[in-house]
């Protein structure tokens, strides 16, 4: 997802730095992609969230059974990651809807 992102994101600016004039088919497709991107986003915040009620979950039962500080170091591992990658895709997200705003205006 990373990577399809990226080269989403230099290929429009590649074309908005060029002066490309976009065609209503165009920017249908582009709008068309944020929003899948939107979804995307919205899944990885409900699996952040989960996450981390697992993990606090965890922490709380650690306190009263130790052999649940396994559960709890994997489960904060895997959250770590889901928050990097949200915000992540957050702030693609964030920048594609400029990318879009200077399309439109044009």
């Amino acid at each position: 997802m990373k990577k399809y992102l990226n080269e989403f994101k230099k290929e429009l600016e590649s074309k908005i730095n060029d002066n490309h004039k976009f065609t209503s088919k165009e920017i249908e497709l582009i709008n068309f992609k944020i929003r899948n991107f939107q979804h995307e986003r919205l899944i990885h915040l409900l699996v952040t969230l989960f996450y981390a009620i697992f993990a606090i979950l965890f922490i709380f039962l650690s306190v009263i059974l130790p052999y649940f500080l396994i559960p709890c170091f994997i489960c904060l591992i895997f959250l770590f990651f889901y928050v990097k990658h949200y915000f992540f895709l957050e702030n693609t997200v964030q920048y594609l809807y400029t990318l879009y705003d200077k399309i439109v205006e044009d």
